[in-house]
Order: C-alpha cells, then structure tokens, then sequence
C-alpha cells in the first residue's frame, strides 16, 4: 500500500470511535490476527472496540485472544478486515453487508462494498497492512500484538514459502519477532502440529486424490463423512489445502470441502503454481490471489469435481 493511502488510513483510523472489527467466516490466521491486532490497538489508545465473526473463532489461534473480553458500547463505526466479499462475513453478520464504514484488505478481487476500501492487492497479508498501518500511526506494538500480525503473515504466506511472500514480509516478521512475536511456537502449531485425526483424514483423501491433465491437475475432497468418522476440527481443514500440489507435476491443486449445513454445496479451494487461480474461481462467482483463491459450487461431488476440472484445464 501506498504512503499516500496509509496516511489516508491512518487518519481514517484516528478519527474513530465505539469500532466494531468484522472478520470473515471460516476465520483463518490472516483475518484473525488482523482483526484482533488492530483492535488491541485501538484499545491501547483508548478506542472501545470489539472483534466480531460469524462462528467461534477457532481454538488453535485461543493464545491471541485468551484473554479477550468483549466491550458494552454503542457501535459508532465498522471496519473489515480481509473481507472481499460481504458474502463472506457470513449469516450471523449479514446485516452489515452495507454497513461497513472502512474495509482493509489484501484482495484484488475485492468488491467495493464499504463506504471506503483500502486495498492492496498486491500484499500478501492484511496483517501486512496492519503491521504498515500501525508503524504509519507511531503505535507502540505490543508481544500480543506482534503475536497477531506475525499469526496472520506467517499463515498467508504458507510460512514464507508462497511466491507471494514479499521482501516487505520478511522485514515486518523480523521487526515482530524483536517485539515480542514468538515466531518459533507460531509457525510450530500452525505448520507443525496435527491431530490423529487429521493425520488418519490426510490418509483418506492422498488414497483417493484425482489427477487431470496428464497429472497437471490434482484434486482431493473433504466429505462430511471423513470429518465426522476421523473427528477432524473443521477449523484445521484451511491446510488441506496445499497437499493437492506438493505433488510432483501438479500445477494446480483443488480441494473439495463439502458443507456441513449443505451436503450438496462444496467450498472450493484453488492454489497454483504458474496459473491463474483468482481467474480459475472467478468462473464460479469467487476470486482470491492469483495463486491461491476460492469459490463455491453446489452438485454432486463427481459433478463439482469435474466442473471446477473442465475450467482449470484452459488454465494452464
């Protein structure tokens, strides 16, 4: 982002008052930590704010917000963070669909929906942004804090590994961690450590993973099924993610989630490594990053699975 617009935020910022911080549904640690971080600030600067999500925020991430509690106040303004879509503020927060006032974001594809967007599409994190936004305000970044925006780099850049890491990225780690991020126990719970039953579901889904296009392709389902038989945390299943093209020869990896409110809606999840996957989850009504994006689909799984094939293919 531009030292024009982060100005032009900051003031924005400063002029707040009673801040409601909406996340996305299916929270991931780029929202999560975004949203608490920026709160935490505004509260250091006596700021009343609240964090809000559809859902529980999951409890792998509980060491940024353990001590949480929500504040009583009369909401006054409303900012998203690593929202592009007010589809994805989810059905406990579809009221706020044209209500939010400031939306920072790290989304190309981003809808415009707030009175006021900040975005860069060009960043790998929204917890880049913060990370920019609060040196920008002079603010004093706490351990918790640094915790938090060192939580949501770290896990939108796949641990530093992502083509979209920048050198921006690694500065604002490094400058964290001298502020009290404890980058080791992060990147180990958020890369690291799985549970038996992830380890049994990862199982099911490598014996039953799809190949198109001379093995170009590469697709895995999550069912209802291998969740509730393996008792995965639905919470952890973002990961999955990434396995479909650490295969060798894949260029580009889907994962099916089937919904559990829904069994014949499927949450896409695209991630390349030279095509288009923003461009791929835009014939589908979604969009995201050009290497990593998503979408929804409803069908059966053979039929979902051959849809979201037959277009990844002119892809590559």
């Amino acid at each position: 982002m531009t030292e024009q617009m982060l100005e032009a935020l900051a003031k924005k910022i400063k002029s707040c008052r009673n801040v409601t911080v909406l996340t996305h549904y299916h929270p991931d640690g780029d929202t999560i930590g975004a949203g608490f971080g920026l709160c935490y600030y505004l509260r250091s600067v006596g700021v009343m704010a609240n964090v809000k999500n559809s859902e529980e925020f999951p409890a792998k991430f509980a060491y940024l917000f353990k001590d949480y509690k929500n504040q009583d106040f009369e909401e006054e303004a409303v900012i998203s963070v690593d929202v592009a879509d007010p589809k994805l503020l989810g059905p406990a927060l579809e009221s706020y669909a044209d209500k939010v006032d400031i939306c920072i974001d790290h989304h190309a594809s981003n809808r415009l929906f707030a009175k006021e967007s900040f975005i860069d599409g060009g960043c790998c994190s929204a917890c880049l942004i913060i990370y920019d936004l609060l040196k920008t305000l002079k603010a004093k970044i706490t351990p918790l804090m640094a915790d938090c925006l060192y939580t949501g780099i770290s896990t939108d850049t796949g641990c530093f590994m992502y083509e979209s890491t920048s050198p921006e990225a690694h500065r604002a780690a490094a400058d964290l961690i001298e502020l009290g991020a404890n980058a080791s126990a992060i990147n180990r719970s958020m890369f690291q450590i799985k549970s038996r039953g992830r380890i049994f579901a990862e199982q099911k889904m490598i014996g039953t993973m799809k190949f198109a296009d001379s093995g170009s392709i590469a697709l895995i389902a999550i069912t209802n099924d291998i969740i509730d038989n393996f008792g995965v945390d639905r919470a952890d299943l973002d990961g999955f993610a990434a396995i479909p093209l650490t295969v060798e020869g894949v260029r580009i990896g889907i994962t099916l989630k089937q919904q559990p409110e829904d069994e014949r809606l499927f949450k896409v999840s695209i991630r390349t490594l030279d095509a288009d996957a923003s461009a791929i989850a835009q014939n589908f009504g979604g969009g995201g990053h050009i290497r990593a994006a998503g979408c929804s689909i409803s069908g059966e799984l053979d039929e979902v699975a051959e849809k979201i094939i037959a277009v990844a293919e002119k892809y590559l």
